[in-house]
């Protein structure tokens, strides 16, 4: 007995009971009162802006659902879009608290950046397209193409390292914005754009005839896109990785927006836990019991959320796939709540 309350003193002393303290990051967002997210620069299906000049994407879903576990509010948000070469810089700076762009989590960037993926919300591969009229079926037929990429991306070195292991040699047209991008591509200098397939799928659907571009079969990589925050502020990355958690959690369980309220009233453990019923579930986040619950009232589950910005409710329409839900063939694994 003596010894488990000594062990106990030594663990308060050291710091690491959950909540015991918060780290810089969410003392400052805290105090902020909302949460500030690096996003792409107009990026379809990830982070653009709709008619109305309102940001709409899956990574602004995922800072949406950060703002409400944090603030029980999904409005308490402000996004700023970077471009590929200036995200890393702006996280480690602290100009934003946390980067929900579309970013390919890799070893080196997990490993000498500073910073660290908190998690995984979209499985892509990174693909190439091309013009139909140039009857092109494989990038294997792409010797000696120009290839439109934005720098300071995976895209470009998996472009390069693929090329090379075929001993094909190819010209690469870096531009900064996903924008330049595409106009570039669109007005014929460059003979093929590579992004990420699910980019690539929603850039072709803005050009006039989107029915004169294919995107060529071959997956160049593995791209596991997720948000990264700063390493040093385990409450902070810890808020954002179990955000995650719950998104993919609640879909399992069948929480939706529209049924969360009547689902308050489940006699299941795991219902009442994730919901905040049972007391004490958001005190080692820092966060109120009902963490979980505003996020899948104000902002939906996983797959409301894959729905209206990728699947059947967006213009791509693109199957689930590996981000289905582990149940059903897919990748999508929620930690459990308790």
């Amino acid at each position: 007995m003596k010894l488990n309350k000594w062990l106990a003193a030594a663990a308060v002393a050291l710091g690491i009971v959950q909540g015991a303290s918060a780290g810089q990051t969410y003392d400052a967002v805290k105090k902020r009162g909302f949460v500030q997210c690096g996003v792409s620069t107009n990026i379809p299906i990830f982070a653009f802006t709709d008619s109305k000049g309102e940001w709409q994407g899956i990574d602004v879903d995922t800072c949406r659902s950060i703002a409400a576990a944090m603030f029980g509010n999904a409005t308490k948000f402000k996004v700023i879009p970077l471009t590929t070469q200036a995200r890393f810089t702006a996280l480690q700076s602290g100009e934003v608290d946390v980067l929900t762009r579309n970013t390919t989590q890799t070893m080196s960037r997990d490993t000498t950046l500073g910073l660290i993926g908190a998690g995984i919300n979209l499985y892509d591969s990174q693909g190439i397209m091309v013009r139909k009229d140039a009857k092109v079926t494989s990038a294997k037929d792409l010797a000696g193409a120009t290839i439109c990429v934005l720098p300071g991306t995976t895209h470009e070195l998996n472009l390069t390292d693929w090329f090379r292991g075929l001993k094909i040699t190819f010209k690469p047209v870096l531009l900064d914005t996903a924008d330049e991008v595409k106009r570039a591509f669109g007005a014929g200098r460059c003979d093929g754009l590579t992004m990420d397939k699910t980019a690539l799928a929603a850039t072709r659907l803005q050009f006039p005839e989107p029915d004169k571009y294919v995107i060529l079969p071959e997956a160049l990589s593995k791209e596991p896109l997720g948000p990264m925050v700063r390493q040093g502020d385990e409450t902070w990355f810890n808020v954002v990785r179990w955000t995650l958690n719950a998104l993919m959690e609640a879909e399992e369980y069948n929480l939706s927006s529209k049924n969360v309220d009547e689902a308050l009233k489940s006699p299941a453990p795991h219902i009442q836990r994730i919901l905040g019923v049972t007391a004490g579930m958001g005190k080692g986040l820092g966060l109120e019991d009902k963490w979980a619950y505003n996020i899948i009232k104000q902002v939906g589950n996983y797959g409301e959320i894959y729905e209206r910005n990728l699947g059947s409710g967006s213009p791509v329409k693109l199957e689930r796939g590996l981000n289905a839900m582990y149940t059903k063939g897919g990748l999508m694994y929620g930690w459990p709540i308790r």
